[in-house]
């Protein structure tokens, strides 16, 4: 089992890391910015290291720099947590070159699942169903409108190296596919260094369903169940459940089945996240995340499995702690990211907390690292904390969740609290009622008013 882990992450995950390692006996390394000094996981490390200026690029993704830390300090596992380094194949490739363990999947398999157009055509040989679109690149307007034509408009249009909601274009006739393949393969370039797309059918009202897997290196892969992500702004997710309103225990298993069946073919050993579109009842490949998800304290709630824990194991050489048959789901379980941002313009407010009180009671769990007198700082993701309920049913946890809510205090900067409140009292989320371009239509008419 691994001794020491140096966590290559800062905030709310970083902290999550941390409390994960000490209920396992493991020490822990927190690596930090000069302007993280005095974040939450750096005071309760059992050591930590100074790894850069502010900077993201000068820190959290200074490789040579984290290297240097886990060396200087014996840390012998590192856990990249998501963002930064995360799925970063070169990254994985350096730890295991240095003898430590990476907590998280192989090289090979990073470097496989975040090339989009290479991740598409691995999980289709291994059964899943996918987006109908292109089978790989598109390099002209000529390629491009053959397969427009072939799968109909509307289309998007993804880059193949993208993430974040960034390189994308939505296109819904003809005459808008060469501009927008042009707009589409520059921005692709600009951020992420590689103008490489593909084109799949825009489906017009489907909702996000992801599924969670953990597998180790004996060939053993369980699913964990579905997440509904649909509730997204620029496709960023704002809250997320499970199970999903919409899927039943029938298509769970199957679905799950085919997944957990595809990803022990496959090797994969690690979390990992299998991303989906789901309208008319069928299911439609997106991508596979290759790290522990944001959002992955809803499956920890309805299914009482800490999959941290089970990353840091199968890290180590063991074997899952679970078999299927020993999964099982109960109650519902939602999460709302509350970020230091104006609740409806999402204006950036990064500040001092004057005042911070987290709600409490049965079935409450708040991962934050902020603390009272706490400066959040401007460099980074403003997520400042995410709220988690559940609930024996889903109206009872959104009732909790509203309690939770009301209690929750945060003072000194603006929150996404309002948002989530707003969220509660609309008839329509109330109902589950809802898909990828509601929460947009949502925002429209509050802010219209």
């Amino acid at each position: 089992m691994i001794k020491k882990v140096l966590i290559a992450n800062r905030g709310e995950i970083a902290l999550r890391i941390h409390r994960a390692c000490h209920e396992m006996g493991i020490k822990t390394v927190a690596v930090h910015s000069t302007a993280d000094a005095d974040a939450m996981h750096v005071r309760l490390a059992d050591e930590s290291v100074c790894i850069g200026p502010p900077s993201s690029t000068d820190s959290y993704l200074n490789i040579p720099a984290i290297i240097s830390a886990a060396e200087i300090t014996g840390a012998d596992g590192i856990h990249p947590g998501y963002g930064f380094l995360s799925e970063n194949a070169h990254f994985s490739e350096i730890v295991a070159e240095h003898g430590i363990a990476f907590i998280g999947p192989s090289a090979e398999h990073i470097r496989m699942m975040g090339d989009k157009i290479t991740a598409k055509e691995t999980v289709k040989k291994l059964g899943i169903p996918v987006v109908p679109g292109s089978e790989g690149g598109i390099t002209d307007d000529v390629e491009a409108k053959r397969v427009c034509e072939e799968i109909g408009y509307p289309v998007i249009i993804k880059a193949s190296a993208g993430g974040g909601g960034r390189g994308m274009q939505i296109v819904r006739s003809a005459d808008e596919l060469s501009t927008k393949l042009k707009t589409c393969r520059t921005e692709a370039k600009a951020a992420f260094g590689d103008d490489a797309v593909y084109i799949e059918k825009f489906l017009l009202k489907p909702r996000h369903i992801e599924f969670q897997l953990i597998g180790d290196s004996f060939g053993n892969c369980i699913h964990l169940g579905e997440r509904d992500c649909s509730l997204q702004r620029r496709h960023q997710k704002v809250l997320e459940e499970a199970p999903s309103p919409v899927i039943d225990s029938e298509t769970r298993e199957r679905m799950g089945g085919i997944v957990a069946k595809a990803m022990a073919e496959f090797g994969y050993c690690g979390a990992g996240t299998i991303e989906f579109l789901y309208e008319d009842g069928e299911f439609y490949f997106i991508e596979m995340n290759t790290r522990v998800q944001v959002e992955h304290p809803v499956t920890e709630m309805i299914t009482g499995i800490d999959i941290v824990r089970e990353q840091i194991r199968v890290a180590s050489g063991e074997k899952l702690s679970y078999t299927q048959d020993m999964v099982r789901f109960f109650g519902h379980a939602i999460e709302c990211r509350i970020n230091a941002e104006h609740p409806f313009t999402f204006m950036p407010s990064p500040g001092v907390v004057t005042q911070y009180h987290p709600p409490g009671g049965l079935n409450v769990r708040c991962d934050s690292a902020v603390y009272a007198g706490y400066k959040i700082p401007p460099y980074y993701d403003s997520m400042v904390a995410k709220l988690i309920v559940s609930g024996y049913t889903r109206e009872g946890c959104l009732l909790r969740l509203r309690r939770s809510l009301e209690e929750y205090v945060i003072d000194g900067v603006t929150t996404t609290i309002p948002l989530h409140q707003a969220l509660m009292d609309d008839p329509e989320f109330q109902k589950g009622d809802y898909d990828i371009h509601w929460l947009e239509k949502f925002l429209e008419k509050h802010n219209a008013k």
